[in-house]
């Protein structure tokens, strides 16, 4: 018997990611997957990528997953917290919402509303010492997806005293599931086709999370909705503190990081070559009229923005090389 594992919130797109991660985890084995409105459907009904897992989505409450050794809450936001106060404390928890990933609480109240659960470890492992809280926490904060996907671009340069962290502009596209498995008449795939539209425009709920991370004092963030099942790309622009290459500032703070990849010279991430992975896709370079860094981040929304991303901090709980069952390459075409 391995590590007894449970998931919350399993009938949703990252609840299946989840699954599928867990299932074929050498030193996982899945004994609950619970959900809500599904509860009592059989997974492989509810997520067919997952034919041959013979089990019933069970209803969402701490009975269910308190036998675990490990749960993961893939959760909406604002329903993690009450859940997760009701599991023993030595059940070791990650959750993928954004109950626990914000130090301020007036930071919670506008972006989120709702009282504010307090401040858990926060599971972005390639953070500097980070790696070594999460390894010594029984609660962790996964990332926001685009968070994952601009603070590994940003965060070094600021540390670096490259970037100003005054004047940040991101703008970045995400595919459709990171807007959830809810049915929605402006993600009908014949409103999504065809079309590129911003949304959450100067209010997203990302923003705080970023510049909690990165040390970001103004950052203006203008989400995309791409036609795409899933994949972020953002760009992300600075105004440089000192004449340094971005990309060298980059490649040294990644260099031994197994899921962030400097790309070669002339080479750009693009979101089809993270599909299916855990890992991030960088290029830096100072644009030659206004002189700002410009980086570009690539990575699987659902992979390295969520349950790939929840997995990689799991292992690190557990005491588990942090690559153990996770790809670093992705699917192709």
């Amino acid at each position: 018997m391995g590590i007894r594992v449970a998931v919350a919130g399993a009938s949703g797109y990252a609840g299946g990611e989840l699954i599928r991660l867990v299932a074929g985890h050498p030193e996982f084995d899945l004994v609950a997957a619970t959900a809500h409105s599904q509860a009592g459907h059989r997974l492989d009904v509810v997520h067919p990528q997952l034919a041959g897992l013979d089990m019933v989505l069970g209803e969402t409450d701490a009975a269910a997953l308190a036998d675990a050794d490990l749960v993961f809450l893939a959760l909406p936001h604002g329903q993690s917290a009450a859940l997760a106060a009701q599991l023993p404390p030595d059940v070791r928890v990650v959750d993928l919402g954004a109950d626990h990933r914000l130090a301020d609480p007036y930071a919670w109240a506008n972006y989120y509303g709702g009282t504010h659960a307090g401040q858990w470890t926060y599971g972005l492992p390639e953070l500097p010492g980070q790696r070594e809280l999460i390894a010594g926490a029984t609660r962790v904060a996964n990332t926001g997806c685009y968070a994952a996907a601009i603070t590994l671009a940003l965060a070094p340069l600021i540390a670096a005293g490259a970037a100003s962290p005054a004047d940040v502009v991101v703008v970045a596209a995400s595919g459709t599931s990171g807007a959830g498995k809810a049915a929605k008449p402006h993600l009908l795939g014949s409103e999504v086709m065809g079309d590129l539209s911003p949304y959450r425009v100067g209010t997203h709920q990302h923003v705080p999370e970023i510049k909690q991370a990165t040390g970001a004092t103004g950052l203006s963030l203008t989400p995309v909705l791409a036609p795409m099942p899933r994949g972020i790309l953002a760009t992300v622009t600075a105004v440089p503190a000192r004449g340094v290459d971005p990309r060298a500032v980059l490649a040294e703070a990644y260099a031994d990081a197994p899921f962030v990849h400097v790309l070669p010279e002339g080479a750009w991430p693009h979101t089809a070559a993270t599909l299916g992975s855990n890992s991030c896709h960088l290029q830096a370079t100072v644009d030659v009229d206004s002189r700002r860094m410009i980086v570009l981040s690539a990575l699987d929304n659902l992979g390295k923005g969520a349950a790939g991303q929840a997995v990689q901090n799991a292992n690190l709980m557990c005491g588990l090389p942090e690559t153990t069952g996770l790809s670093i390459w992705g699917v192709a075409p």
